[in-house]
């Protein structure tokens, strides 16, 4: 049995806890089974409403589940034992919009201006289809989905714009209709897809070369099916070229006590 196998069955609580303490530092793609898991954004408050602004007008790859105060490390919507500066297996540093280094700790590097801005992620429609007997590749080879760049350009707000950035399963073809109805019940989790077919016309060269995770064949009778991706945020980040933030590694999420297919509020900044 793999160390992942051996962890499928572990509650939310006893996950973060051995994350917490160095004990998973891997992909958590069906761990928790039926919590949600967020992509996240950790930056500083002065860049915080520009970038909530920017999530807002593109909803499809950032769709926003929660905002934590300034300085405060919890965030009490998703649980009441949340320390996001430990309980990600990994996270990613960025210094003036470059890459610095992946920790799995940022405590030594907390901020008390950080704002954490919590995500929707694709693992809660993934569950979704497996549960309706839909496949999902990268899952069954224990691998992080295949993320392509791709040229789908994004709505502005201060220095954030860019491109949205897409993940790829393949989908047998009888499955596709379906595949794109279930997904659309979790617009907190991307939603519908944003496209399918080979080239879909949205600027990908090759699916075999992903910009992140691992390429996944796809086999004949299969359909490439694409979906807006949380790692969109990294990108948009990156080019806007901020001090200092920091992102979860793809893959590598925040798994929160919500349920997955809990009514979750659309966010609306003023709440915050």
């Amino acid at each position: 049995m793999s160390v992942k196998e051996s962890l499928k069955d572990l509650d939310v609580h006893a996950l973060r806890r051995l994350i917490r303490a160095g004990g998973y530092a891997r992909h958590t793609a069906g761990l928790a089974a039926g919590r949600l898991q967020c992509n996240l954004a950790i930056l500083p408050e002065a860049y915080a409403a520009d970038f909530i602004s920017f999530c807002e007008l593109n909803p499809k790859p950032c769709p926003i589940v929660a905002v934590s105060e300034p300085g405060n490390p919890a965030l009490p919507d998703l649980g009441a034992d949340i320390d996001i500066r430990t309980d990600v297996p990994r996270y990613r540093l960025f210094r003036n919009g470059v890459f610095d280094e992946e920790v799995t700790d940022i405590s030594t590097c907390w901020q008390d201006d950080f704002v954490t801005v919590a995500l929707g992620c694709s693992f809660t429609f993934e569950n979704a289809l497996m549960a309706q007997g839909i496949a999902v590749k990268h899952i069954d080879l224990d691998q992080t989905v295949p993320m392509y760049r791709s040229d789908i350009a994004l709505a502005p707000a201060g220095p954030f714009s860019g491109e949205m950035v897409v993940t790829m399963r393949p989908i047998p073809e009888a499955r596709v209709q379906d595949a794109w109805e279930i997904s659309a019940r979790y617009p907190h989790a991307h939603g519908a897809p944003i496209g399918s077919g080979p080239s879909a016309g949205i600027g990908i060269a090759d699916l075999q070369k992903p910009d992140w995770g691992d390429p996944v064949e796809v086999s004949d009778g299969e359909v490439p099916v694409y979906w807006a991706c949380g790692v969109t945020p990294q990108n948009v980040l990156m080019k806007a070229a901020i001090p200092f933030c920091i992102t979860h590694a793809p893959g590598h999420m925040l798994v929160a006590d919500v349920a997955e297919d809990a009514d979750i509020p659309v966010f609306k900044a003023h709440q915050h």
